[in-house]
């Protein structure tokens, strides 16, 4: 599932009506964006099998902090799984508090064509205080390995500054709490809880938001095989993205 969406509203919504986003009134904005990845991971792990990723999204803004919109990616599952695209609707709220202090509040509807099993919703809370951000995202309807709905819940710590030469880093810490034993190890034990994190380097270079990231999970070849049918979507891996605001 994408998480980047949401959290970068946060300077977003901040940026003036004069920035690249296209300006509809005094109090609507709209903003596009275009990524284009070597993978698409989602909390850790890969979506697309480890191939690269094409994604774009629209996001409708007002002056009062309400926005809407939507989001897509190519996915691939694997197996006899037809679905080839994820399709994201969002709405939220977001609140400055202060220059150094915001909440974001929303809802998201995931939609996964040929393939509605997939299908759930989350909602999601920000809060960012001095760059340091906590998040959390609670689904009801998480679909499992036996077809019934679930709770879960991610929660994330993340954080990212500017680096001399204009680069910029964006570190992250994510817990994936799916509530119900999930991620069964070769010796037979299992868990509900895994842990991912994310370094990211970004530069700005023609227009265009280069990134370079480092992903990994702490979840083990047999344990990532008994959940997503294959060993290598949560392992260590490089992906390197371009991504263009209009």
């Amino acid at each position: 599932m994408n998480v980047r969406t949401v959290i970068s509203l946060a300077g977003l919504l901040l940026a003036p009506l004069t920035s690249q986003a296209l300006t509809l009134s005094d109090d609507f904005l709209l903003e596009v964006e275009l990524t284009a990845a070597s993978d698409y991971r989602s909390r850790g792990i890969s979506q697309t099998l480890g191939d690269p990723a094409l994604q774009g999204g629209a996001t409708l803004i007002h002056s009062s902090g309400l926005y809407l919109g939507a989001w897509t990616s190519n996915v691939d599952f694997g197996s006899e799984f037809k679905t080839r695209q994820e399709l994201e609707y969002y709405a939220g709220w977001y609140w400055q508090a202060t220059d150094s202090i915001s909440l974001d509040l929303g809802y998201i509807k995931y939609d996964y064509p040929k393939e509605a099993q997939f299908n759930l919703s989350e909602v999601y809370a920000i809060l960012d205080v001095y760059g340091v951000k906590l998040g959390a995202y609670y689904s009801d309807d998480t679909p499992n390995f036996f077809g019934e709905d679930q709770d879960t819940l991610y929660t994330y710590l993340g954080y990212s500054f500017a680096l001399p030469g204009e680069v910029g880093l964006e570190l992250r810490a994510g817990r994936n709490d799916v509530k119900d034993p999930a991620f069964w190890s070769a010796s037979g034990d299992d868990r509900n809880t895994y842990y991912e994190w994310e370094v990211k380097f970004t530069r700005e270079f023609v227009g265009v938001t280069w990134g370079l990231s480092y992903i990994d999970t702490d979840l083990s070849k047999s344990e990532c095989t008994g959940w997503y049918g294959f060993d290598d979507l949560c392992s260590a891996t490089v992906v390197a993205s371009a991504n263009k605001t209009f």
